[in-house]
């Protein structure tokens, strides 16, 4: 926990930018009957019954002290996927830090080894050697701040019923640049000092 608090406390550096990831399901649904159009004096009206179209996973990517968030929606969260979300953020988003600070769980596709299952071994070391990984404790998700990027994007974009990948994207897409387009920075405020204060049982007795 101190860990991660102590990476969310530094200064912005865009040479080390820190990164915060986070991923969730996501179901695919289609309405069984067509939803009533919202006619004057009454709302849009829709069937609870639904049709399900699979699932997904949405990769979410957020620097917290520059405001910057990227989306992404893929048919499934293996290590694969989540190996070349990693290139994608290394080569294309930061392709000029010496290293990204990656914040996230420790799930077991976020692990070095995806990127050896992915790519070549040469490709593999290099972008490892531009990460520098923080996990959040086990049952400590609440220092994601991706997390909380994700319960906000849930409330705003995916409150309503989406049929497909393709179209769950351009959703995505519009909801990122709208969120970028604002810079609306993290300011995270919880640091170790309050910890060690609020979170006192969690420390060893002594």
């Amino acid at each position: 926990m101190e860990d991660v608090l102590a990476v969310h406390a530094r200064p912005h550096d865009p040479r080390r930018p820190v990164v915060c990831m986070d991923e969730k399901p996501y179901r695919l649904l289609a309405a069984a009957r067509d939803p009533i159009p919202a006619a004057p004096g009454h709302d849009r009206r829709e069937d609870s019954e639904y049709v399900r179209h699979g699932t997904c996973s949405i990769f979410v990517w957020v620097e917290p002290l520059r405001g910057r968030r990227r989306v992404d929606a893929r048919p499934q969260r293996t290590k694969t996927d989540w190996a070349r979300q990693v290139h994608h953020l290394l080569t294309h988003d930061y392709p000029d830090a010496e290293t990204v600070v990656l914040v996230m769980d420790n799930l077991n596709t976020h692990t070095i080894g995806s990127l050896y299952e992915t790519f070549d071994p040469a490709t593999a070391f290099d972008l490892a050697q531009r990460l520098e990984i923080h996990h959040t404790p086990r049952h400590g998700s609440w220092l994601n701040i991706a997390e909380i990027e994700l319960s906000a994007l849930t409330g705003q974009c995916l409150h309503r019923r989406i049929t497909d990948l393709d179209t769950l994207n351009i959703e995505l897409a519009a909801w990122q640049h709208t969120t970028n387009a604002d810079q609306r920075q993290v300011d995270w405020q919880f640091t170790t000092a309050d910890a060690r204060i609020k979170l006192r049982h969690l420390y060893p007795k002594r």
